[in-house]
């Protein structure tokens, strides 16, 4: 697959961040009339032209079903989806390819820990923690899994400044309790949670720890290893790739003493009417055929990250961030929900007397994309005294100038509704 990214071609020894957004396309469109400001990378992370590159490339040259074919076609395809799971492997730093499983993304990985370690090893009366800034997906597939098996699901509290209570959650374990499930960064807050410490705390209970990493892979480093999680999801369209592909990581002992998630081709070693042998690791929970383009687009995505190099990444965003608080904080009636002391780049706000729906409304005809409602966090909304909230959540990509944007809009709305 070739690469014609103008960043990656430009870049010599040292790294001029700004110039990446030469490397991503949309942004240069206009929106109603304005430049666009995009600052919903929460939601969806805009892709780089050496991922959209590496996508279509496939479908154009070697469109092919992986892992069954000896011809060429196949070969090629299955050789780019493998090279696709080295690449990230390598950007999580889990041990080998055996823990590194495609799904569909975040909420399909979360899923398959519940239908697989939790039906199997999880009972009534047994319990569950996870805590109160969890996106839907990692509450759901549990309320569900709780309901079903009547087992007790357990929540740990967050501060008015959204940070996890520790000390409560140390306190919550008994010799019924099953597994944590944990958000690496709040969607909705920003929050960055100490996962190794939270992963430490579980482990001296012998529990297992599955890690929503949804929020962190573009922004920081992510080692498996060093963080001892049991699981680990991410998706690809947070991290400048495709929509619709995403990986669960498992330590490999785990995952060999776990049923498959879903029967059909290519998680099998043979098939019979009496028995079924299961595939080996990854592809055991890989039934069927997977989304070739996206997990080669998502690859190709782990693969720029690390061309960037998160410490780059981390500076510029948290230099976003500084500027987006302080500009923000300066907007008549504007409050910001979440002041963690570790934060990833999104600024979550209320305003008063105004309606997220209506600010969202009015920044996008000023050409500022963001995000607003409960963002998948009723909970955590119930806990902090708001119904909803608009998010401007920065990438690497962005701007100053953008915030001035996203200000003068909010500004705007201001004057329209005083």
């Amino acid at each position: 697959m070739t690469d014609t990214s103008t960043y990656l071609k430009q870049r010599t020894n040292s790294v001029d961040i700004d110039l990446c957004r030469d490397d991503f396309p949309v942004l240069r469109r206009e929106v109603h009339g304005k430049p666009l400001a995009y600052l919903d990378n929460a939601a969806s992370s805009q892709m780089p032209e050496s991922v959209i590159e590496a996508y279509t490339e496939y479908h154009r040259r070697c469109h092919s079903n992986v892992h069954r074919g000896v011809h060429l076609l196949s070969q090629e395809a299955t050789e780019a989806m493998e090279n696709a799971r080295e690449t990230i492997r390598g950007l999580i730093n889990a041990r080998n390819n055996k823990e590194i499983i495609f799904t569909s993304g975040t909420t399909d990985a979360i899923n398959l820990v519940m239908q697989t370690y939790g039906r199997s090893r999880i009972g009534e009366g047994d319990e569950i923690i996870i805590s109160t800034m969890e996106h839907h997906s990692n509450i759901v597939p549990w309320r569900m899994l709780c309901d079903e098996k009547k087992a007790v699901l357990k929540v740990v509290p967050v501060s008015d400044d959204g940070e996890l209570d520790l000390e409560a959650y140390a306190s919550m374990f008994s010799d019924r309790t099953k597994l944590v499930g944990i958000v690496h960064v709040s969607n909705t807050l920003g929050t960055i949670n100490p996962v190794a410490e939270v992963t430490r705390i579980a482990h001296d209970h012998d529990v297992p720890v599955l890690v929503d990493g949804a929020q962190a892979v573009s922004h920081m480093p992510v080692d498996v290893q060093q963080i001892d999680c049991d699981f680990y999801a991410t998706s690809g369209h947070k991290m400048y790739g495709p929509t619709g592909i995403g990986i669960l990581y498992g330590k490999e002992e785990m995952l060999k003493t776990l049923p498959p998630y879903r029967g059909g081709g290519d998680m099998i070693l043979s098939v019979s009417f009496e028995e079924v042998l299961f595939n080996d690791l990854p592809y055991k929970f890989e039934a069927g055929t997977p989304n070739i383009s996206g997990a080669i687009g998502m690859g190709k995505a782990a693969e720029y990250i690390r061309s960037v190099g998160y410490e780059n990444i981390h500076q510029k965003e948290q230099d976003l961030l500084r500027y987006a608080t302080e500009q923000l904080s300066a907007v008549d009636g504007l409050r910001i929900i979440g002041r963690a002391a570790e934060k990833s780049s999104v600024v979550s706000f209320v305003m008063e007397d105004i309606h997220p729906h209506d600010i969202g409304t009015i920044l996008d005809l000023e050409g500022v994309a963001v995000r607003t409602g409960h963002h998948c966090t009723q909970p955590l909304m119930e806990r902090l005294g708001v119904v909803a909230t608009t998010r401007a959540s920065m990438a690497m990509y962005n701007r100053k100038e953008e915030i001035d944007q996203l200000t003068a809009a909010l500004h705007k709305a201001v004057e329209i509704f005083r």
